[in-house]
């Protein structure tokens, strides 16, 4: 369960108790759902279980809550509020619609090929249950052509997750489904962006970005990132103007380093300031390993500054081709109107079988299998390295994804590091094709997560053969 921060001066109890309570009154933690057990609660955010269990007993005894013996505690189905008349804002009708980057790999995956799930972990045969129940029963509304705003259950099973997950207070209304990230960021680039407007990145970044910006004509402003990632004082000392900010603040792409608390609040007082908006790419964040859940930065958003794209296409499996946007009401008119000429039917059969995959409770049992196995893959990862390579590449401390950086400390370039691995048939990706600008980098990314904990030893004894050559 994802919290936001704690504001200064206050204690814990009052900052958990504030949290809490303001889920329950936004709908984020609707009613009827079960809370965590107060010793993982309190294990998860690293603070002391008598403040978690004092908290818990006052909801209970002001009616937020309600304890039943056998079944934990849980939201209660009438809040206090209710009885003062008190509703949250309820939800706006729907609304009716007024150079892609591909990888040369072929496939199966060899080690370590970056940006690769698990598929072979896939529960394909749980899919396809789910997937063949729905379309028994489909309707011939859900055969006909999907809504250009993406399949109703689907959005408001996203905007559920995303509250309890990510720390994002978001309506159904506020969500529209598009085939992945990569599509979602040529729509808002061509959407939010004219040419010759300045637009802030990572540096380095995500390629598919940077290309989808260039298409758009924007005039790409690189802001090195550092052990807290994006820095908006360097951005703002070079272009105090932007119109748009591309970050990847949960898990910087590809350096891996989670962007600051404070830095997440300075660049969202400079996006208010200059008007700018903020594109947050919450690509793969679900992945955490260790630590508290770092919320999303759309979730520290209070003047609708940040647009979050998010997509399942990593999580589950990347032909699935489903991810989504969640954009300030301000837009959404304006937006649907526009993506409507690009792709007026989104295939909603598949929108609905993602439904019933996550509303059924599988997508979450997935995602904590897959958080234990790359994790144990990522500490093999580390172990290997720290064995075989120790004096040639540097691992950072990263917690979260598919991959990891590897850094070269032996001297060799990251290009002459990338060659001599496909020589000898081990994936890696050069660390130079994501800078923009910098060049005080060397080091491949090399993934893990796809590869078993023998294939991953294998890999890197290979690479120190190579590197030594």
């Amino acid at each position: 369960m994802a919290l936001g921060p704690r504001p200064p001066e206050t204690t814990l109890t009052r900052w958990l108790y504030d949290e809490l309570r303001r889920g329950m009154l936004t709908g984020r933690l609707k009613r009827g759902t079960r809370l965590p057990a107060t010793r993982d609660f309190a294990g998860q955010h690293g603070i002391s279980r008598r403040v978690v269990v004092n908290v818990f007993e006052q909801l209970q005894t002001e009616g937020y809550l309600v304890s039943r013996v056998g079944s934990g505690t849980h939201v209660s189905d009438q809040l206090p509020e209710d009885l003062l008349q008190f509703a949250p804002a309820q939800s706006t009708a729907r609304r009716a619609a007024s150079s892609s980057i591909r990888q040369p790999w072929t496939r199966p995956a060899r080690p370590l090929r970056p940006i690769e799930p698990a598929l072979s972990e896939f529960p394909m045969e749980l899919w396809a249950r789910v997937a063949a129940r729905r379309l028994r029963r489909a309707s011939p509304s859900l055969l006909a052509g999907g809504d250009v705003q993406g399949y109703g259950p689907l959005r408001e099973a996203i905007a559920d997750y995303l509250g309890i997950a990510r720390g994002v207070d978001c309506t159904p209304d506020e969500v529209v489904i598009v085939s992945g990230a990569q599509q979602g960021l040529d729509l808002l680039t061509r959407f939010l962006v004219k040419r010759g407007d300045s637009v802030w990145i990572e540096d380095p970044a995500y390629g598919g970005a940077a290309a989808a910006f260039c298409n758009a004509g924007a005039r790409l402003v690189p802001v090195p990132v550092d052990g807290d990632g994006f820095d908006p004082a360097k951005a703002l000392r070079a272009c105090p103007q932007p119109r748009a900010v591309y970050v990847t603040p949960a898990h910087q792409f590809p350096l891996g380093m989670t962007m600051s608390l404070e830095r997440r609040l300075a660049l969202l007082a400079a996006a208010r300031r200059s008007g700018a908006l903020v594109i947050e790419d919450d690509y793969d964040s679900e992945f955490r390993f260790s630590g508290r859940p770092v919320p999303a930065l759309r979730g520290l958003d209070r003047s609708e500054a940040v647009i979050l794209v998010g997509s399942f296409n990593k999580l589950l499996f990347p032909s699935l081709r489903l991810g989504y946007l969640v954009l300030p009401q301000s837009l959404m008119d304006r937006f649907l109107a526009f993506r409507y000429q690009a792709d007026a039917y989104p295939p909603a059969h598949l929108e609905a079988v993602l439904c019933d995959f996550i509303v059924e409770g599988h997508f979450g049992r997935h995602l904590r299998r897959m958080r234990e196995l790359y994790g144990a893959r990522l500490a093999a990862l580390r172990d290997s390295v720290t064995r075989y390579l120790k004096g040639a590449v540097e691992l950072p401390d990263i917690q979260a994804g598919l991959n990891s950086p590897a850094y070269l400390v032996n001297g060799m370039k990251s290009n002459a590091a990338a060659v001599r691995a496909a020589a000898c048939g081990v994936e890696v990706l050069s660390i130079d094709r994501f800078v923009l600008r910098r060049r005080d980098i060397q080091g491949v990314l090399v993934g893990f997560a796809a590869f078993t904990e023998a294939e991953i030893r294998k890999a890197v004894i290979t690479l120190a053969h190579a590197f030594e050559k």
